[in-house]
């Protein structure tokens, strides 16, 4: 097949380039390899953010990275793009005409508006073939909503152009069970919802391999981006927590603006939790890393004891299938994908949203019984092994285009018209959903 990824502000160029931009740009670049593995064609469209990028770019055999014109060739905040979407559109519908895919694949609501809206540029101009469109908003704005209120950013076009895109595409993949219930409530019908989670590289993530070295007896990592939702101020309580009650414990904390500690300075979700570890006297506990690249981070995961994961909400959450393919046990919040990913007294322990006290037991319990510790490490590796492998992801999402791919109309042969126009010669219609 065919594959047309668009992924609006998450270039998978920059997953790759030695810092995690995040978990959409790992997603985008893993998806995209792994069905190129199986042999498909994959084209990636991102939005130009650099005057510098060349518009073509092999990512690696069967995957192209296609730099898009909309909007200013720089860096911009993903909460300012949505005026540029209209132009993205166009530049995608142009390419398809030429060169049309056998299913477009939207990552990120914005990416989903554009792909339905070149599709339609198409469809109209090809005498009424619709390419199938499938969808995974890796991030639902009621969610962020309900859990930020006014502290979230988003643009006021997301309250109603989001669940559109839902209800406007053939398929959309969900990460998580908790996210197809969200999707449900705004009117995305049942049969129109895949669940096939993200996943993890399990032969970068291993349980052996080099160990980073500890300062003190026990070492609790978290990683994430910088961002309050993300809870790090609740496992810093909790560190605090542990540390008055006489454990010799460090909390590494992976993430941030920077790409060493130092570079942190002007964070301001730093300066916040830098503040905070001062007030209860573990600053001294505290190690914050900044931004790590990947190839660094399996090190960072072998030398924790247990890896905490304490967001307020989280819509699928790599860290913990990394830490699993690590074979570290977790303490994840009982939240969106955690609910999923991490399994209860199995490879690791919930706990309640924003609760440190809960989170200074769990990592206390998982401190005292070592054995048990090991036992949810040996769990979490074989689980993603089992379900979080790109391979199997894959091999899921092709299923959901083989599906559409198999129901959709058939293209028409192109023609040429005196004047130069293209036109169908010829287009079998058969209903996409």
């Amino acid at each position: 097949m065919k594959i047309a990824m668009v992924s609006e502000h998450a270039s998978p160029l920059a997953a790759l380039g030695g810092v995690d931009a995040g978990g959409q740009n790992v997603h985008v670049a893993a998806l995209s390899a792994a069905l190129a593995d199986r042999g498909h064609r994959v084209t990636v469209y991102t939005r130009r953010d650099d005057a510098d990028l060349p518009t073509r770019v092999s990512l690696r055999p069967g995957v192209e990275v296609v730099h898009v014109d909309a909007g200013p060739a720089r860096t911009v905040s993903k909460d300012e793009l949505f005026p540029y979407m209209a132009t993205f559109a166009q530049v995608l519908a142009a390419e398809w005409f030429v060169d049309r895919p056998d299913v477009v694949h939207g990552h990120f609501w914005m990416s989903g508006h554009a792909a339905l809206e070149a599709v339609g540029h198409v469809q109209a101009r090809t005498g009424g073939v619709r390419i199938p469109v499938v969808q995974t908003f890796h991030a639902l704005g009621v969610v962020k909503r309900r859990h930020q209120g006014s502290a979230d950013t988003s643009p006021e076009e997301r309250t109603w152009v989001e669940p559109a895109v839902g209800r406007g595409v053939d398929q959309v993949v969900a990460t998580c069970s908790d996210e197809a219930f969200e999707l449900k409530a705004l009117g995305v019908p049942l049969h129109a919802i895949s669940v096939v989670p993200c996943g993890v590289d399990v032969d970068r993530f291993l349980p052996t391999g080099p160990v980073e070295e500890r300062t003190r007896t026990h070492r609790v990592l978290t990683a994430s981006r910088l961002v309050r939702r993300k809870g790090v101020g609740t496992t810093i309580a909790a560190l605090a927590r542990l540390v008055e009650a006489g454990r010799d414990v460090e909390l590494v904390v992976v993430g941030g603006a920077g790409t060493a500690g130092a570079d942190l300075a002007d964070d301001p979700e730093y300066q916040r939790l830098d503040a905070l570890a001062r007030s209860l006297g573990v600053r001294d506990h505290v190690s914050f890393r900044g931004q790590l690249g990947q190839d660094a981070m399996p090190a960072v995961y072998r030398s924790a004891d247990v890896v905490v994961c304490a967001p307020w909400y989280e819509p699928f959450g790599i860290v913990p299938l990394e830490a699993m393919a690590c074979g570290r046990p977790v303490v994840a919040s009982q939240v969106g994908g955690l609910i999923d990913t991490v399994v209860e007294d199995a490879t690791g322990l919930h706990v309640p949203p924003r609760d440190e006290d809960a989170v200074a037991a769990a990592v206390a319990g998982l401190l005292d019984d070592p054995a048990r510790a090991r036992a949810y490490g040996t769990a979490g590796r074989e689980r993603v092994e089992a379900r979080y492998a790109w391979t199997r992801v894959a091999a899921d999402t092709e299923r959901v285009y083989e599906r559409l791919v198999a129901a959709s109309s058939t293209f028409p042969t192109m023609t040429t018209t005196s004047s130069g126009a293209a036109r169908p010669a010829r287009a079998t219609e058969r209903t996409a959903r």
